[in-house]
Order: C-alpha cells, then sequence, then structure tokens
C-alpha cells in the first residue's frame, strides 16, 4: 500500500491513476446514428500489423501503450481467440474507430480498448460506438461489463462511461515506461504529460 503524500516517479516514467468501472446489468441507451458513411464491422480475423496501426492511430495521443510493448505473438494470440472479439468504424477504407470486447472469463466482458481517431471525436461516433458495445456485451449470458480509464485518456472519458452506466469501483496508479521515450512515440504526443528524460 502507499502511504499518504508524495511518491518520485522515476524519469524516463509516466504515472497515472487508473479508475476501474462496472455495470451489473445492462445500462440503458439511446439511439444514436452511426456518423454519416461510417459502418461498424467486427473484425473477424484481425492482423497484428492491421491492429497496431488502427491502435496507434486511435490511442497514440493518449499515450496508449499496454499493446505496443508486446511482441507479435502475443497480440496475435489474443486477437486469435474467439473470445475476443474487435470491431472497427469503417468508411472508404479508412478505420476510425477501435472497439475490443473480451469474454474470455466466464460470465464478464471487458471493454478492453475502445476509442476513436480525432476526427470522429464529437460526431456522436462515441455514443454509437458504445451503444454497440453495450448491445454485443449484454447479448451474451454475462453478469458484469467492465472498463478502466486513466488520466492519460481524454479528460471526458471517465464521464462518458458513467453516463454509459458504468460505476467506478476501484483505483490504482500506475507507473510505467513513458512511450514516447521507450517505444519512439513522437514527442510531441500528449503535452499535457511532461515528458522526463533519464
Amino acid at each position: 500500500m502507499l502511504s499518504d503524500g508524495y511518491h518520485a516517479v522515476p524519469r524516463g516514467k509516466v504515472a497515472t491513476v487508473v479508475t476501474h468501472l462496472e455495470t451489473r446489468a445492462r445500462p440503458e441507451t439511446r439511439d444514436v446514428p452511426a456518423p454519416e458513411g461510417w459502418r461498424l464491422t467486427r473484425i473477424q480475423t484481425p492482423t497484428v500489423p492491421w491492429y497496431r496501426a488502427l491502435y496507434q492511430a486511435v490511442g497514440a495521443d493518449w499515450l496508449w501503450f499496454g499493446r505496443m510493448k508486446l511482441p507479435d505473438a502475443e497480440i496475435d494470440a489474443v486477437l486469435s481467440d474467439g473470445d475476443v472479439h474487435v470491431y472497427a468504424l469503417q468508411k472508404d477504407g479508412v478505420d476510425g474507430a477501435l472497439m475490443e470486447l473480451d469474454f474470455r472469463t466466464e460470465g464478464e466482458c471487458e471493454l478492453v480498448y475502445f476509442g476513436l481517431i480525432p476526427a470522429l471525436i464529437g460526431t456522436g461516433a462515441g455514443r454509437f460506438l458504445m451503444n454497440a458495445a453495450i448491445d454485443a456485451a449484454w447479448s451474451a449470458p454475462i453478469d458484469r461489463f467492465h472498463v478502466f480509464t486513466c488520466t492519460l485518456d481524454s479528460p471526458q472519458a471517465l464521464a462518458f462511461y458513467r453516463r454509459s452506466g458504468f460505476t467506478p469501483i476501484a483505483q490504482k496508479i500506475e507507473i510505467a515506461d513513458d512511450p514516447r521515450i521507450t517505444f519512439g512515440y513522437d514527442r510531441s504526443l500528449a503535452p499535457h504529460v511532461p515528458i522526463f528524460d533519464p
């Protein structure tokens, strides 16, 4: 357990507060259409290069790094599992959103990744995508749907999940390598998070 007070974050690292949320019953949704021309597609056989490209397009601004540090074989093992469902919003050959649902724990669904490319933020695509996530999750025999967000994510993420029917249940502190240093992310990303070179 961390004691009260300040704790130094090592140089080359980032620290974030992670909030875990869940819902134990299917939340109500309100109909929102997909942005014009976009359609939601379940990607039946996602390849690692395709997945990495969309993961970065959606998450790089928020320093998503969890999957970037995994070897290709580990990502492929996740993506090829029949209990992991990957969706993308697509238009004219462009992928604009990532939604990943994990049903590998019996009776549960985790919304592992959920995000939009910058051009779709504010278009209603997030609400449309969340409705699809809720429908897909609760179409399975589950009694818990859960997700987490962190202080590196969009400042609107936590409130969005709460409006979507999720309740915060726990918080953790995560300290990890800064992906702008370790994984070669552009150093201009996430200007709200300072870089402390080692």
